[in-house]
């Protein structure tokens, strides 16, 4: 199990459109991948679940990454988030 945190730094926060970029990118990975706001989880691949956290800026996350390529989807999800958040 890999875990990070994160400090939304997105204006708008996540959105529509940068929720759903962001489940494609945890479909990517076989490993299960949750994001955490104050206490509520959701897991990453599913676009109304994240939706349902309203995160906004300055918000800070954790991401919980599960399974066989937990190494690999934790950096890739990490280069994704800092990219886009």
């Amino acid at each position: 199990m890999k875990k990070f945190t994160y400090t939304i730094k997105n204006e708008i926060g996540v959105h529509l459109q940068p929720a759903g970029a962001l489940a494609k990118a945890a479909e990517k990975y076989m490993s299960q991948i949750f994001i955490t706001k104050e206490g509520k989880s959701a897991d990453a691949t599913k676009l109304l679940e994240v939706m349902s956290l309203g995160i906004k800026c300055k918000d800070k996350i954790t991401v919980t990454i599960m399974g066989a390529d937990d190494e690999i989807a934790a950096e890739g999800m990490k280069k994704f988030i800092k990219e886009n958040f």
